[in-house]
């Protein structure tokens, strides 16, 4: 079988190594590319040419990255574009299939993920007016200008934006992509599960005209992701909390980790409960449940056991079907390891008092089945009597949430960080304590679902603060020009 073979991607240069690692199908673990794999030495020593990388992008304006965004968006979305360096190609569809055959997302939650990559890149403009407050973008290509009657000045924090990107929901990729429309070339690890996206989107850069020494793609192991981290002046990293904890007092790397997301109901809306069930059940599960901005708890002032019962009965008869189904609304696991880790990790929360899984009396069997060759987690609904729970404030790669009671006025005190949290409530007193509180990222009033974004309002980090930070200036000269 001719495998196609992704190799690493030296400023946007094909090089291949002697170590290569196959992905493969998670259900039939039958291998679907070979990948190279470099180390940590070749990632720094390209690092040290960074610069070049940036100078190859600075030949750019703003608004001729806005436009090769947008036509990278309809390249991505819709073309057939390059998979590698053995002359294979590979469709929009093709993309779907294999995506969802090593990261067990259904081909609907594929397609929609596809969709969000698609819009950020074609609404960049918009997103960068967002994330700027409107600055006059020649700014960037001068360095310096007036705004609002005051001299400005912005110089880049970084020559390269570093990225330790994960497996788990293909969407996430979107957070890097102003990078490029802010002059910033990005130096990619891929999850292990999931070239295919980041090495997509390269793909439709250059084809759209972007230079290919912006692009850095390097599949590598955790002294590679290390020296991703330490280099670049800036970086992500996605993970779950034990691997973000060690970042978190560093200023230069922006973490993206559990987001705890919650749905508050105030007591002035919670007799009107059963409203907001469909709500409650699309926070959760939405995208199978696998992103930051999933609800992992519900937050209620009373009728905490009345919501938690219904929604179990909403989710907890769902079933995996098959990856091609339109209706599909769970998605299997890479690893079935992380599968028996979850379900382990839940059953031995549950031996604690005060909790019930009350979604187990509507799932006709077992959390953890096997379905189609694949590993999946049905849906958990716990009901919790107190915040010191060990299964209140989880979050799991699957549709799971607690719900527990806790009076208003103790709420904002006892729910945690949270990075989105939607507050069904009309109340004045508590919406002013809501907006006050350090402890939301992003804040939705009224019955808005958690997974509801908006581009130009990151809910977590602003990209352009991120990669530029504001001098003074002075000129006693004009320059030319």
């Amino acid at each position: 079988m001719d495998l196609p073979h992704i190799p690493c991607l030296r400023q946007g240069v094909h090089y291949v190594s002697l170590t290569q690692n196959d992905v493969t199908d998670y259900r039939n673990h039958q291998p679907l590319a070979t990948v190279s794999q470099v180390n940590a030495g070749t990632v720094r020593r390209d690092l040290r040419k960074a610069g070049e990388a940036r100078a190859a992008l600075r030949r750019h304006t703003v608004d001729e990255l806005i436009e090769i965004s947008a036509k990278a968006g309809e390249h991505f979305l819709n073309d057939t574009l390059p998979l590698g360096d053995r002359g294979h190609e590979q469709t929009a569809d093709e993309y779907v299939a294999t995506l969802s055959s090593t990261s067990g997302l259904p081909y609907v939650m594929v397609r929609r993920n596809m969709q969000k990559i698609h819009y950020a890149l074609t609404t960049m403009r918009t997103i960068l007016t967002g994330l700027t407050r409107g600055l006059d973008l020649e700014i960037i290509d001068r360095g310096f200008g007036e705004q609002f009657g005051t001299r400005i000045s912005f110089s880049p924090t970084t020559e390269a934006l570093g990225l330790v990107m994960p497996s788990n929901s293909p969407a996430v990729n979107s957070l890097w992509l102003p990078s490029i429309a802010l002059k910033i070339p990005v130096i990619i690890k891929p999850g292990h599960e999931e070239p295919w996206t980041p090495y997509r989107l390269i793909q439709a850069f250059i084809a759209a005209g972007c230079s290919q020494e912006a692009f850095g793609f390097y599949p590598t192991d955790h002294e590679g992701a290390g020296a991703i981290l330490q280099q670049c002046g800036r970086a992500l990293i996605f993970g779950d909390k034990s691997t973000t904890d060690q970042y978190a007092n560093n200023p230069a790397i922006q973490i993206h980790g559990p987001g705890f997301s919650k749905i508050l109901m105030g007591e002035d809306e919670i007799e009107n409960w059963e409203e907001h069930i469909d709500l409650m059940a699309s926070s959760i599960a939405e995208n199978g449940g696998r992103s930051c901005i999933n609800a992992s708890a519900i937050v209620v002032p009373r009728h905490g056991r009345d919501i938690a019962e219904a929604l179990g009965k909403k989710l907890g008869t769902l079933r995996p079907t098959a990856v091609d189904d339109e209706g599909a609304r769970l998605s299997g696991f890479a690893d079935p390891k992380m599968a028996e880790y979850i379900d382990g990790a839940i059953e031995e929360g549950l031996k604690s008092p005060g909790a019930e899984d009350v979604a187990m009396r509507y799932r006709d069997g077992d959390r953890k089945i096997e379905f189609d060759g694949g590993t999946y987690l049905r849906p958990t609904v716990v009901y919790c009597e107190r915040t010191d729970h060990p299964l209140y404030n989880r979050e799991f790669l699957c549709p799971y949430a607690s719900v527990v009671e806790v009076p208003q006025a103790e709420i904002l005190d006892r729910i945690g960080p949270s990075l989105v949290v939607s507050a069904i409530t009309k109340d004045k007193g508590f919406t002013e304590d809501l907006l006050n509180s350090p402890f939301i990222e992003r804040l939705n009033l009224g019955p808005i679902t958690t997974t509801k974004i908006s581009w130009d309002q990151p809910h977590e980090g602003n990209m352009f603060e991120f990669l530029y930070k504001r001098r003074s200036i002075e000129r006693a000269w004009s320059i030319a020009t």
